[in-house]
């Protein structure tokens, strides 16, 4: 039972049938199975009523479900394509929870590949969530610093390069720009609310959870990024996920 009066659920999608990195939600990373990295985390915050995930993929269900997730059943089939967005499968398992176990404040959303995320990170997160007045609360969601700086992002046109933030702040130094950051995927702490209303995870009033520690932000979607992920196990506290 999580340590907070406040009822959160945890939620970690993971649809089968990755084309870049087939198989990616089970293969193992250090060992264990990648989805089982963000149900540890979630499990060990100890801020959640229970860590759920939801799936298309039976393997994937096995696999989350001998990790110590609540798996009940498999997505349907509107939520296994490629066009199915990640408010939808969220509202449908909030759906379902509050339906067997009634209403929740706030849903914890991990994304499976972001498996390197600190314990503490996501009670930090949770806990910046709920400082906020109850009846006014909004998405709490991490950022790391922004690589490159904004000020050095271009649009292309048929004119040329044209700097996004215009050539003035171009010509600055480093040092004297501000600082940027960027969204890294890895955690969200989202009202119930938006959730079951299917508005816009991340709008006005979102507050930005600041990672400093670069593995946290690892998002893997390529080979690349699989072998940095590996190459960063090492770097974790040693309390692992």
């Amino acid at each position: 039972m999580a340590e907070t009066a406040a009822r959160l659920l945890a939620v970690i999608p993971a649809r089968g049938g990755s084309k870049r990195l087939p198989g990616k939600n089970v293969r193992p990373l250090a060992g264990r199975p990648l989805i089982a990295w963000s149900v540890a985390t979630a499990r060990n915050s100890g801020m959640c009523e229970c860590v759920m995930v939801s799936t298309d993929d039976a393997q994937i269900a096995a696999v989350a479900r001998q990790a110590g997730a609540h798996v009940p059943w498999l997505r349907p089939p509107e939520l296994a394509t490629d066009t199915a967005t990640t408010s939808d499968v969220l509202r449908h398992a909030l759906a379902w929870y509050e339906a067997e176990h009634g209403r929740i404040e706030a849903v914890l959303l991990l994304q499976p590949t972001s498996p390197l995320r600190r314990t503490d990170s996501v009670r930090e997160a949770v806990a910046m969530y709920l400082m906020q007045p109850p009846g006014q609360r909004h998405c709490v969601v991490s950022v790391s610093p922004a690589a490159p700086h904004p000020a050095w992002c271009f649009r292309l046109t048929a004119q040329g390069m044209e700097p996004f933030l215009g050539w003035d702040a171009l010509s600055r130094r480093s040092q004297d720009l501000p600082p940027a950051y960027a969204l890294n995927g890895s955690i969200y702490v989202i009202p119930a609310d938006t959730v079951r209303s299917g508005e816009p995870v991340i709008g006005p009033g979102a507050k930005a959870f600041a990672m400093s520690a670069p593995y946290e932000s690892v998002d893997i979607d390529t080979e690349a990024d699989w072998r940095l992920a590996e190459s960063l196990v090492s770097q974790l506290p040693g309390e692992g996920a």
